[in-house]
């Protein structure tokens, strides 16, 4: 009979969970992955609502300087007009550069100052919406240079991604909504348009101005609404994409407490060294205090350098049984005092001095130990 053979391959299960090797994701992110991913700006940030917030500060700056605006885009004319002799030079047969700059200037000086006030407050209200939403933390590690973000295959799973399907759809969904309320908050003006012929220039700068900051502050709310939810939805996509396995949660400890088998060792070898050196310091106690089986406490009372008793040594169980075997092979007497031990054991730690409210009990016990060594 043909003889069987068998093969055996080792796997692990974890392999075949959800989320690849070390299972599925259903921790909350720890502090220290939250603070890491911080340092490294990844943050719940929604851009829409940056945007919806700027636009309306912008047209909210509009609308209170529209005259300020008015008025200086029509200075700029005269200004240019002006200066059209100096610019072309009869006598050199072209233009003069000198003059040419001039103007130049002085048309760059009318603009500053009408986009001043824009600029100002749209950057202070950029900085202030990304405070709002991430807090103030400044970190240069996004503008590193990074390899994943010229390979071409992450760039194609990015494009090709459920994350990007899903801003595409948003997108095309918000530019309607966007078209839908621009066209409509026009429409209600359109019997203005048509007198924007017979009115004088200033008039037209204003209602054009009022017609463009009217449909852009309707714009702005709803794109507004669009930002909020956008806002919900980013931090609950941070959220569910920090989520850690329980393996990474068990390695992040291990790598920032210790691994605790190495732990529990050196706890283990510090309390060995510990009673090594109490069972050292024993012989030198005056009496030993007990519970009577299962506590131990020795007190030392050295007048010269301690201001009260001491506790030594102390012991439960089998290490409560040792100190009354070293204490007899000393001589060290052994006094039964179940609610004095019980106290001294509990409250008091070894090297430390015996508190105010035992000093009574404990002096009784080292007065009753003198008189019987004749002390």
């Amino acid at each position: 009979m043909e003889e069987e053979k068998y093969f055996f391959l080792e796997y692990n299960l974890q392999w075949f969970a959800k989320d690849g090797e070390g299972g599925e994701k259903t921790e909350p992110a720890t502090a220290k992955k939250l603070r890491d991913a911080r340092e490294e700006g990844q943050v719940a940030k929604s851009k829409e609502l940056s945007a919806a917030v700027d636009l309306i500060a912008l047209f909210l700056v509009l609308k209170i300087f529209i005259s300020y605006i008015g008025e200086n885009l029509i200075s700029m004319f005269p200004v240019i007009y002006k200066k059209m002799p100096d610019i072309i030079n009869d006598s050199a047969g072209g233009m003069s550069i000198f003059s040419a700059t001039t103007v130049v200037n002085n048309v760059m000086l009318v603009i500053l100052k009408i986009v001043a006030p824009v600029f100002v407050v749209g950057v202070l209200v950029c900085i202030l919406i990304n405070i709002f939403q991430v807090g103030w933390k400044i970190t240069t590690k996004p503008m590193r240079p990074k390899a994943s973000k010229i390979n071409p295959l992450s760039g194609f799973k990015r494009i090709f991604s459920k994350d990007s399907l899903f801003e595409l759809v948003k997108s095309i969904a918000k530019i309607a909504l966007i078209a839908y309320v621009a066209y409509t908050a026009i429409k209600g003006h359109q019997n203005e348009l048509f007198l924007l012929y017979d009115i004088p220039l200033m008039q037209v700068i204003i209602l054009v101005g009022s017609i463009v900051i009217d449909a852009g502050f309707k714009i702005s709310l709803v794109y507004l609404v669009v930002g909020i939810a956008d806002w919900f939805y980013q931090k609950h996509k941070f959220k569910e994409d920090m989520k850690m396995t329980k393996q990474e949660v068990k390695d992040e400890y291990k790598n920032t407490e210790g691994n605790p088998e190495i732990k529990g060792r050196q706890r283990s070898k510090m309390r060995e060294a510990s009673q090594r050196r109490m069972m050292q310091n024993l012989p030198t106690a005056d009496v030993v205090i007990t519970n009577p089986t299962h506590l131990s406490v020795a007190i030392k009372y050295d007048a010269d350098k301690n201001s009260a008793p001491v506790v030594i040594a102390k012991g439960e169980d089998y290490l409560a049984m040792k100190i009354r075997e070293i204490a007899r092979e000393n001589n060290i007497e052994i006094v039964e005092n179940k609610p004095l031990a019980r106290m001294l054991y509990a409250n008091v730690e070894v090297g430390a001095e015996v508190p105010p409210e035992l000093y009574q009990a404990v002096a009784e016990v080292l007065a009753f130990v003198y008189s019987l060594k004749n002390k």
